[in-house]
């Protein structure tokens, strides 16, 4: 089975070359769907397939800013991006990759940086978690009490509800956003933008994993205008983040771009399925793609714990990550489908009528 494995002439590991592929085509889906870079699944998949962490960043970083322009495009196409929002958080976002990144080389260089993405990973994933979660909880909560009066939740009413809060504060200058159709203080998607352009550098994540959920709860963007725009941040922050580790020599360009050439088809698929699933649709199936992958971190951090149990730990994290984002990607490809269906047929019957 030698085949399935090939020699990385940078980092100098053998990876199962197979695994690239789905990672790249099934990120690819759930990138496009989500908005987001992909890399919250795909760093750890890199660094449970065999990648040194470091590496695992730095070449995730690189498929992700080819991946995200393909799909900023077809969101471009569709109305769903913001640009005026996404340049504005361009100035906070530049800032905090660099930092992010000068701190993983600081780590990498005391030996700690293993073990503190790691549970930076678990405590980011179980925060957003709840956060998701808790949203849908209370969106429903607000569904039945409107049933039990007889009335109809308006479509905008969501579970949390910062955002309003937060536009209120308004310091100077004080920006409308005609596309997000909201008005709020540039320091909001700035600082929002500083932070998660911090996680980008560190975690190696396009900053999406946090970004499209900021964007909706914090800025109070509507989902799918967040998950475009997000693309298009992603894509920026990508680019730059990509010239920093490369320059570090922490890029393994062979592994970026087999996973680019599956990302580009399946970036395709899932910015055509954000058409059919909206709002509150998107939401939970992000809430599930962020449980499997906080999954498959705890088990490698269980594997670094329990060396002994490593001969079993290590495949079942590798088939986790690999069959989570395979399960999500279907599910999303088939959504498409069905609501791509179902339109030939509303117009079918239009034009019969």
């Amino acid at each position: 089975m030698d085949w399935l494995y090939i020699l990385m002439p940078i980092s100098g590991v053998n990876i199962f070359w197979p695994g690239l592929i789905i990672l790249g085509l099934g990120v690819g889906i759930i990138g496009g769907f989500f908005g987001l870079g992909g890399a919250w699944m795909v760093t750890p998949g890199l660094n449970i397939l065999g990648f040194p962490m470091a590496f695992a960043i730095g070449t995730d970083v690189a498929q992700m800013a080819g991946k995200s322009l393909i799909s900023t495009m077809r969101h471009g196409k569709f109305g769903n991006v913001d640009y005026l929002l996404g340049i504005t958080m361009l100035i906070g976002t530049v800032v905090g990759v660099e930092i992010g990144a000068q701190m993983v080389m600081w780590l990498e260089k005391i030996g700690s940086v293993d073990k503190v993405v790691r549970w930076l990973y678990v405590v980011l994933l179980v925060l957003l978690a709840w956060l998701v979660f808790h949203d849908v909880w209370l969106r429903r909560k607000k569904e039945r009490e409107a049933q039990a009066q007889n009335r109809e939740l308006d479509k905008s009413a969501t579970g949390v509800d910062w955002a309003t809060k937060l536009q209120a504060i308004r310091i100077p200058p004080v920006i409308h956003f005609k596309y997000a159709g909201i008005t709020c203080s540039a320091w909001l998607p700035i600082i929002v933008s500083l932070f998660t352009g911090w996680l980008a550098g560190i975690l190696g994540i396009g900053g999406g994993l946090i970004r499209m959920p900021a964007l909706v709860y914090l800025v109070g963007c509507p989902t799918h205008l967040a998950v475009g725009t997000d693309l298009f941040e992603v894509a920026i922050s990508g680019l730059y983040g990509t010239a920093s580790y490369a320059y570090k020599g922490r890029v393994e360009l062979m592994a970026a771009l087999i996973m680019l050439c599956g990302a580009a088809i399946g970036a395709q698929i899932g910015v055509v399925a954000t058409k059919y699933v909206k709002g509150y649709g998107i939401r939970f199936v992000f809430g599930l793609a962020v449980l499997g992958c906080l999954m498959s971190v705890v088990l490698k951090l269980l594997q670094a714990e329990f060396p002994s149990a490593g001969w079993w730990l290590s495949p079942l994290a590798t088939v986790e990550v690999l069959g989570f984002v395979s399960a999500i990607s279907i599910y999303i490809a088939i959504r498409m489908v069905q609501g791509a269906k179902a339109e030939l047929a509303a117009k079918k019957t239009a034009g019969n009528s």
